[in-house]
């Protein structure tokens, strides 16, 4: 880690990812896509990238939900089951991965980094104009459990392209437009990085120096991204969407089985 404190090409990586990834996922979500990879290939170890990850990305991922939040396009009470199962899920992912071993998730990121992007870029989203939430109903309540745990588990496990999941699955089970997905997506995605976060703190996988300058970066693209997203919606989300997956899907591709 001496290397890194004093090699300034590296902070210059961090701050210029932190940034980026925070506007990617304000947007659509994947910026995971774009931090994990980019603390792996800085020589941080496994586990301590996936802590020191959630610290940066709680940064992030709070800004924009409290953006959706404020412009009236996320309604929290409506979504507290997604709530309470997002956080039993963050929890239950995040101490299961604490004890794999470091060899076995070294090999497992790459892979599943890998799958998520290839993944997000061939699944076709179609927005649609729908602004009205889905009737309450036990049906709803079903959907809004399983797919709070599912999506937390895996996000305190690794999380790589969790913020995009969630905005699929949103428009899937609920038939809503794109952005009123992508503002429940960032406060489910708060919800899993926050919890996960107290979690790593606990098993001491955080790098602080690291997570809070990426944090900070994470947060202004966040800002900017969110407003944006609002300001131009689906038209302006539905372009960036698809070329960063094909960036990312193509990078990760590469680092995964060429290099």
């Amino acid at each position: 880690m001496t290397e890194l404190i004093f090699d300034p090409s590296n902070w210059a990586l961090i701050v210029a990812v932190g940034f980026s990834a925070g506007f990617i996922d304000a947007i659509v979500g994947g910026g995971g896509m774009l931090t994990i990879p980019a603390l792996l290939s800085l020589g941080i170890p496994p586990h301590l990238t996936l802590g020191t990850n959630k610290l940066a990305g709680s940064f992030g991922s709070g800004m924009a939900a409290y953006t959706f939040f404020k412009k009236k396009l996320f309604t929290p009470y409506f979504w507290r089951r997604s709530f309470y199962n997002t956080f039993i899920g963050a929890m239950t992912g995040t101490i299961f991965v604490n004890f794999i071993d470091t060899y076995w998730l070294e090999k497992l990121l790459p892979l599943i980094i890998v799958f998520v992007a290839i993944y997000t870029l061939l699944n076709r989203l179609v927005d649609i104009d729908n602004h009205e939430l889905p009737i309450q109903n036990k049906q709803l309540t079903f959907k809004q459990s399983i797919q709070g745990f599912i999506l937390g588990f895996y996000d305190g496990s690794s999380g790589p392209g969790t913020g995009s999941f969630w905005v699929i699955s949103n428009m899937r089970l609920y038939h809503l437009n794109m952005l009123m997905a992508s503002g429940i997506a960032k406060s489910m995605n708060f919800t899993s990085n926050f919890v996960s976060l107290i979690v790593f703190i606990y098993f001491g996988q955080i790098d602080w120096l690291i997570g809070l300058t990426m944090g900070i970066c994470m947060m202004l693209g966040s800002y900017i991204g969110a407003h944006s997203a609002i300001h131009f919606g689906a038209k302006f989300i539905r372009p960036i969407f698809i070329s960063i997956v094909l960036i990312m899907a193509c990078k990760l591709g590469y680092s995964a089985w060429i290099s």
